[in-house]
């Protein structure tokens, strides 16, 4: 073997790897997180964890994946620990199906149908097709498409260069040496493990093995501990993600861990005991491609079913590990590990949006609270919760910021930007909370109170606010486009009231029926409620774009729609318009004073 062929298997190898990174990573993508959400809803038996795990891992090939995101769930309090057990068998079945696709270079036949399934024949097909795909149609689903095509053919085309560059070693006596010493069981699984945890795919390290089948020296008692330590290896991966993350789930990438060690040693003693006593014939046989596709397919699927009655005593035994009480990380549902999968990563911001706007609802209200009756205990809590809105602010934009890049698809990038918005606009309307009960504070420090009038009318525009922050809660939580489309009139509504409000309390200031303090307080206190309304107004129109087609005009060009709905040339948003006109600015009351 020259320097030549050495190039050229490392080339091979790394197109190889490439390959399964790209496809892997187009699988996640196609997926849109609809798997993660299976994963997270459907896992109260086991027996469906099981299947659900291999049916995600069989899709998005990669059991790390499947398991970082288990971890990343159960750290979050979304999935139990007992949940993940069934999963993570499943994943190990599920990983499999790579090893199985690239055996189809074992058919022989003159059929053209058959030759063209060849890895050979198939892998530059399947280039050709995913790189005109990824190259000429940006953005979309056929692109994601091309990504996985391409991915895939690149894999078969470095399997091909990878045993091209390997046949010199077959007539080399120091590497059927060096493959002979993996027949000593322990250092066959260290070798495998080893591999595995640096390139951080089972998948990978099976198809490199299944390439280096084509030399002629792999045989089963040299495979079989080598697959042994490639389904250990890939535990290297949830064990990292679990590092600083809570017990359950350090607990879950420890189960992991647990289920690949205890089948393997089991398998091995059963194995290696019964080959002393009756020598079986197939231990020295040579393996080649599918022979190890379907090995590696039988132990995961034996290993499933070997500890699938003990699913309980895994359970049992990571608590024993890992002792103490399972605790809640603050805001936890912001984990880092969905980073890896974008759109289990904007789901779960999208979560954490959303409850921080259900906190900036609760400051409102208490606001409200306070200037009707000063509370020195509310206040407190309402500066916690401020604190608290801010503290989640500044953890999702580190957290969307490092999820933004190059990679993403054009929809993810977009979601990006609209909860950017989005948390800024309702982190302004807690700030504008905090500004009312600042007004509340004043007063009662000094003793003043504002007229019964003047408190029949702030009541009314406080309760027209409040339904659009409602409103707008409901349509960004559920994106919802009938309840979005129910905001911009409410608002356009509480720009008439505010305007009507400040006119009769400058008569109410001529007339001498109010102070210049009480005055300032009470104009204070309108253009904070109406600017929590724009910033209503503001999301609500995220939800829109969002949920209508590309061509509308909300889309193309929103400050046009605005003025279209502003100028009476919309009749749905003219009729709702009148209906909240006539629910509260028919309520202010005729007296001024």
């Amino acid at each position: 073997m020259n320097f030549t062929d050495v190039i050229s298997m490392l080339g091979a190898i790394a197109t190889f790897l490439f390959g399964m990174s790209i496809m892997t990573d187009g699988l996640e993508k196609l997926s849109s997180g609809r798997l993660e959400r299976i994963l997270e809803r459907l896992t109260s038996n086991v027996f469906k964890g099981v299947l659900l795990g291999a049916l995600v891992t069989g899709l998005i090939q990669s059991s790390a994946a499947t398991t970082v995101m288990c971890v990343g769930f159960v750290n979050a309090g979304v999935m139990k620990l007992r949940q993940t057990v069934g999963i993570i068998m499943g994943a190990n079945i599920g990983t499999t199906v790579t090893a199985q696709l690239l055996a189809l270079g074992d058919i022989s036949s003159d059929n053209i149908l058959m030759l063209l399934l060849k890895p050979s024949s198939l892998g530059p097909i399947l280039a050709v097709v995913g790189i005109v795909l990824y190259l000429f149609l940006k953005g979309g689903r056929r692109q994601i498409v091309g990504q996985i095509a391409l991915g895939l053919g690149l894999l078969f085309i470095g399997m091909n260069t990878l045993e091209r560059a390997l046949a010199p070693l077959q007539t080399l006596p120091e590497f059927q040496e060096l493959f002979v010493a993996f027949s000593n069981p322990l250092l066959g699984i260290l070798m495998g493990a080893l591999v595995t945890a640096l390139i951080q795919s089972s998948s990978a390290s099976v198809g490199i093995l299944q390439a280096m089948s084509s030399t002629g020296v792999v045989t089963f008692n040299i495979a079989f501990p080598l697959i042994m330590g490639q389904n250990i290896g890939t535990c290297v991966t949830a064990l990292i993600s679990s590092v600083g993350a809570s017990k359950n789930a350090k607990r879950t990438a420890c189960i992991h861990l647990l289920f690949n060690v205890i089948g393997s040693l089991f398998f091995l003693i059963l194995l290696y005991s019964a080959n002393a006593i009756f020598h079986f014939s197939f231990w020295t046989s040579i393996m080649d491609r599918g022979s190890i596709a379907n090995l590696h397919l039988a132990f995961n699927v034996s290993c499933t079913v070997l500890l699938l009655p003990f699913h309980k005593l895994l359970v049992t035994l990571a608590e024993k590990l890992i002792p103490g009480d399972a605790e809640q990380r603050e805001l936890s549902m912001l984990d880092e590990r969905f980073l890896a999968t974008p759109s289990v990563a904007l789901d779960k911001a999208h979560e954490s949006t959303v409850q921080m706007s259900y906190f900036v609802l609760d400051n409102y209200r208490a606001a409200r609270s306070l200037l009707q009756q000063w509370d020195a205990r509310k206040a407190e809590r309402l500066n916690e919760t401020e604190v608290t809105i801010d503290k989640l602010q500044d953890m999702l934009d580190n957290y969307l910021i490092r999820l933004s890049g190059p990679s993403l698809s054009p929809e993810d990038s977009n979601k990006i930007s609209e909860l950017l918005h989005a948390v800024s606009d309702f982190e302004r309307i807690g700030d504008y909370a905090v500004n009312l009960s600042e007004c509340a504070l004043y007063l009662h420090e000094h003793n003043q109170s504002l007229s019964e009038t003047a408190r029949k009318e702030l009541e009314l525009i406080s309760d027209a606010v409040e339904e659009a922050i409602v409103r707008t809660i409901n349509c960004y939580d559920h994106r919802t486009r009938e309840e979005a489309l129910q905001v911009e009139p409410l608002e356009e509504v509480v720009d008439l009231i505010h305007k009507e409000l400040e006119r009769r309390h400058i008569e109410r200031l001529k007339q001498g029926a109010c102070t210049a303090e009480l005055g300032a307080q009470f104009l204070e206190l309108l253009i904070n409620l109406e600017r929590i309304s724009d910033h209503c107004s503001n999301i609500a129109l995220c939800i829109l774009r969002e949920t209508s087609p590309s061509n509308s005009l909300v889309r193309i060009d929103s400050h046009a729609y605005l003025y279209h709905l502003h100028h009476n040339q919309d009749q749905a948003f003219d009729t709702l318009f009148l209906q909240f006109r006539d629910k509260y600015y028919a309520r202010i009351p005729e007296d001024y004073t």
